[in-house]
């Protein structure tokens, strides 16, 4: 196993991290919809209870890809957790509030009411999926960061910090740019697209699946635009590409060349859309199929998988920098050492195991779909 090696497979499976992180959303998607899809309180309910069964999946898969992030890409996480931290304390605090929500909507000596903490799940369920889709895309448009490798060995130096943010904004920045948010609303709707197939394969209620595939439309159609206006911008744009001595450069069509060089990351993007299409179009035409969230899930990840990629892999800045191009991240220059990137590939021989307990905690929660019966006990939400 060479040093090379190990940064590409660190960096894929810190993007199937990301990947299955953004399947996960779904959580966030049908809380986002639950007034409009439970209708009545009772129906409002069964939603909420379907997804807190799984919002724990959620948020230990974003506690994870942060940890997989630091462990191999220390410089990343220094520079975008520490500089852009307004940008993920407040992804971080909508995911709390989410935790809160759950365990006291309903509990006794609610002095907020169960409406307030409602509330509170719809905004994660907005907020939370728009600024990760936003962190995301700011792995090809670029953010506000300048590195300062050197502080580490200047004495003469103020503070020994690597990286900065070049202005006091701290991450929302990003938010002004209008692609950054094209791509976060695109991945708003398409969370909420897996959170309605996922409530449907859920929750055992005709009014529910019922209701679902008229906000199923409603969901697709914008994701579909925005996903594919955001497609069509990036494989036009220029990207930020490396040299052999390391020197990031602007490349025209550098991710449509990424895609035209890595074939096999065009072929997963084209079946993980052909799949996403799928589960969603088969759910709207038949009235019996409520099994789309599997095809349109696993499409999901393979798609956000090859995009993730495609921005790291082929001599790419994978966190480029829009203040100082030489201060760009990339595969080389970011990562952990030989030593400790050689170390977590052998524990990460673990991994098929972990996922594995996950499937079988994942089939005993749903072995039996959600009644209205079962959310009348003392442990429903």
């Amino acid at each position: 196993m060479s040093y090379e090696f190990l940064q590409h497979y660190w960096c894929f499976i810190v993007s199937l991290l990301g990947a299955i992180l953004v399947f996960l959303l779904f959580v966030q998607g049908a809380n986002s919809v639950a007034r409009s899809l439970g209708y009545t309180d009772e129906g409002r309910r069964l939603v909420y209870n379907s997804t807190g069964r799984k919002w724990e999946f959620t948020f230990t898969t974003l506690v994870t890809f942060g940890g997989a992030f630091f462990a191999s890409f220390p410089l990343f996480y220094s520079t975008s957790f520490g500089g852009a931290y307004w940008l993920w304390m407040l992804i971080l605090f909508t995911f709390v509030l989410q935790a809160v929500s759950y365990e006291f909507q309903n509990k006794i000596g609610n002095i907020l009411g169960p409406r307030t903490f409602q509330f509170f799940l719809t905004l994660n369920g907005i907020v939370g999926p728009l600024l990760l889709g936003g962190a995301v895309a700011t792995f090809f448009e670029g953010s506000n960061f300048i590195v300062e490798k050197n502080n580490m060995i200047d004495i003469g130096a103020m503070t020994p910090i690597i990286s900065r943010w070049a202005n006091a904004s701290h991450g929302l920045d990003a938010l002004l740019n209008p692609w950054v948010l094209v791509f976060g609303f695109a991945v708003v709707f398409l969370a909420r697209t897996l959170g309605i197939l996922y409530v449907m394969n859920n929750v055992d209620d005709e009014d529910i699946r019922s209701r679902g595939s008229v906000r199923l439309i409603g969901a697709v159609v914008p994701f579909l635009v925005l996903f594919v206006a955001y497609l069509v911008h990036l494989l036009l744009k220029d990207g930020y590409a490396v040299n052999a001595d390391g020197i990031v450069y602007m490349e025209p069509y550098k991710y449509l060349n990424n895609f035209l060089d890595m074939w096999y990351l065009t072929i997963l993007l084209l079946i993980g859309v052909v799949l996403v299409l799928f589960g969603i179009g088969k759910t709207i035409m038949d009235k019996n199929y409520n099994a789309g969230i599997w095809p349109a899930g696993i499409g999901t990840v393979l798609t956000v998988l090859a995009l993730l990629l495609s921005c790291a892999w082929n001599n790419t800045a994978y966190y480029p920098s829009t203040a100082d191009l030489q201060s760009s991240l990339t595969l080389q220059n970011s990562c952990s050492s030989e030593f400790t990137l050689r170390t977590m590939f052998y524990v990460s021989l673990l991994v098929p195991f972990v996922l594995a307990y996950i499937v079988y905690c994942w089939r005993a929660i749903d072995k039996k779909k959600l009644t209205k019966e079962e959310i009348q006990t003392d442990h429903a939400y």
